[in-house]
């Protein structure tokens, strides 16, 4: 997936690189770069003081060590005053400074602390917000797999406004669920009572022949046909979706191809598809949304409401703990 959030301990990550928010002078400060260097081992160390300081928003990179990551890039997050001294804009340097870096090295795959966001004093909301934009404007333009780690969910904050929004919407859906579910129940209890009294069974009574008659197009050639008729180019739409281009390679060479429902969603918000649309083309993969699914129902919170950015909907998925959109 080019841009995940995940909820891991940073140093256990299998990527290319991790990268450490660091002290600005040569030594081991707290938090993630203390966990760092111990799980590097002292050679980490020795490597960090040959850089020497570090200036806001720049980036060094060094081996790994004892890491599973090949690779370490040290970057110095802003300190967080007012909000009008630049930090912002520090934040973001930081982020594509350190993703240059590892494009530079070959990397395939990053890991991200959320930088600035602990002592440094960072609003959680403005440094998810100023790290999503900065991966994003990077990865469209390059391949890579990018991770945002979260030690844990405390730490990880959407702005309250949307947070309540979707909280209202799901509220709302869930009772209209339970309300329709009786009421299904009531006329399945019905249906069973009536079969059972005139011997009806409750099978298809259509044919085979019948039932291959009205098969229709898959999911793969009824997604082709809607990008066709949008007049999109394959790497638009995968990068929209937050899918990697072997995969969309995948789905293009197999007309037979089955996704999961999360890629079918994050086709679907790449297209910005109206939630009939969309739900044409779940069922054409075998699927349906379900008011019974959290994940469902903040997805259709979003399409309802014509929001289709995807690192948007990612973010309260994790909120939620939900699985995020994408492959």
């Amino acid at each position: 997936m080019p841009l995940e959030i995940v909820r891991n301990d940073i140093t256990k990550m299998q990527v290319d690189a991790v990268v450490n928010s660091a002290n600005p002078r040569a030594i081991v400060g707290g938090g993630v770069d203390r966990a760092i260097h111990q799980a590097a081992g002292p050679e980490l160390l020795v490597a960090r003081q040959k850089i020497g300081d570090i200036a806001t928003g720049k980036a060094y990179i060094t081996p790994g060590y004892n890491l599973l990551a090949k690779y370490v890039i040290h970057t110095v997050g802003p300190v967080w005053q007012d909000g009008k001294q630049g930090e912002r804009d520090m934040l973001a340097s930081c982020y594509q400074n350190s993703l240059q870096l590892a494009a530079d090295h070959e990397c395939s795959s990053i890991a991200f602390p959320l930088i600035s966001a602990g002592i440094f004093g960072c609003p959680a909301e403005i440094a998810i917000a100023t790290a999503t934009r900065a991966i994003r404007e990077f990865i469209d333009k390059h391949d890579l797999d990018v991770y945002m780690v979260m030690f844990d969910r405390e730490s990880f904050k959407i702005s309250s406004s949307l947070f309540y929004d979707v909280q209202n919407y799901i509220d709302e859906v869930y009772v209209d669920e339970h309300l329709s579910q009786e009421h299904r129940d009531g006329n399945r209890r019905r249906r069973e009572r009536e079969a059972a009294l005139y011997g009806r069974s409750g099978t298809d009574s259509r044919s085979l022949e019948e039932m291959l008659d009205n098969m229709t197009e898959t999911f793969s050639e009824a997604l082709f046909k809607i990008i066709d008729a949008q007049g999109k180019k394959d790497h638009q739409v995968y990068k929209r979706a937050n899918i990697n281009r072997q995969h969309f390679a995948k789905i293009r060479k197999n007309k037979d191809y089955k996704p999961k429902k999360a890629t079918v969603y994050a086709l679907a918000i790449a297209l910005e598809l109206d939630l009939a649309e969309t739900s044409n083309l779940l069922a054409r993969a075998g699927y349906a949304f379900s008011h019974s699914n959290v994940s469902d129902v903040i997805i259709e919170y979003f399409i309802r409401h014509g929001k289709y950015d995807i690192d948007t909907i990612n973010q309260v998925l994790f909120e939620k703990g939900e699985s995020t959109l994408g492959c």
